[in-house]
């Protein structure tokens, strides 16, 4: 049986995200799921929060409740993949959350992309497992809720590109030849978790929301690395303030 052959419209799946994760009393409708344990660290210092529930993937994963701008919102920190992220994500939607919003890096597939750019994936190159469980076979999942998503980083005046995205569940199997078949399918970025997300929201029917910034870059014959472990505090303070920004509007 291939991959492709995967995806069961038909018949209800055996454990259900409820039966490991309960509705939690005053858990937060739209929840933001960051990828950097130093963000849930900078959200600390913003303001008060609760650690209201929380999921383990390993090890505790602690769900945490805050106010911003008189709005209830929630943030956890999820571990990188997408068969994780969409995990912890159907826990947290089981949990009472009503709109998923994440930002996490990606490698570039075009270095005119500096590192610290912002993208908004349209659409998701599924070249992972976890989306071929939530949706029939394709090669990308679209992303509606991309233009909404754009709509408020224009009201914000916060400058970035709209642009399909690969995702990829091995990342030190990207090959040229790959990268390159993608950039020609007008792949700006790489990473690991869009279409995995994205698939298992839209089999939900709960909208996601996701932007990227840039790290590395796989253009040209050689990996750059930029700032591949190395973004700076004040970038990491940025994208949360951005992220806090738009979560009120959704």
């Amino acid at each position: 049986m291939s991959i492709l052959d995967a995806f069961d419209g038909v018949t209800e799946e055996i454990l259900k995200p409820y039966h490991t994760s309960p509705p939690v009393e005053g858990f937060p409708k739209t929840v933001i799921m960051v990828f950097e344990p130093v963000v849930i660290d900078i959200l600390k210092t913003l303001c008060p929060v609760e650690e209201i529930s929380g999921m383990t993937s390993g090890f505790w994963i602690p769900i945490y409740r805050f106010a911003y701008q008189g709005q209830s919102l929630g943030a956890f920190l999820s571990t990188v993949g997408g068969p994780a992220a969409a995990g912890l994500m159907e826990e947290t939607l089981a949990k009472g959350a009503e709109k998923i919003l994440l930002f996490g890096a990606c490698g570039v597939l075009d270095k005119s992309l500096a590192a610290g750019h912002l993208i908004l994936p349209t659409a998701a190159y599924r070249d992972e497992g976890t989306s071929y469980h939530y949706l029939p076979p394709s090669d990308y999942v679209e992303i509606p809720t991309a233009k909404r998503l754009g709509e408020i980083f224009d009201s914000l005046h916060i400058p970035y590109v709209y642009g399909k995205t690969w995702t990829t569940d091995a990342i030190y199997r990207e090959t040229r030849a790959n990268a390159e078949a993608r950039r020609r399918d007008g792949c700006l970025t790489v990473e690991m978790e869009c279409a995995s997300v994205m698939a298992a929201g839209q089999f939900r029917n709960v909208p996601v929301y996701q932007f990227l910034y840039a790290e590395d870059s796989l253009d040209g014959g050689a990996w750059d690395a930029r700032t591949w472990h190395g973004v700076p505090q004040s970038s990491y303070e940025k994208y949360l303030q951005i992220a806090l920004e738009t979560a009120v509007q959704l």
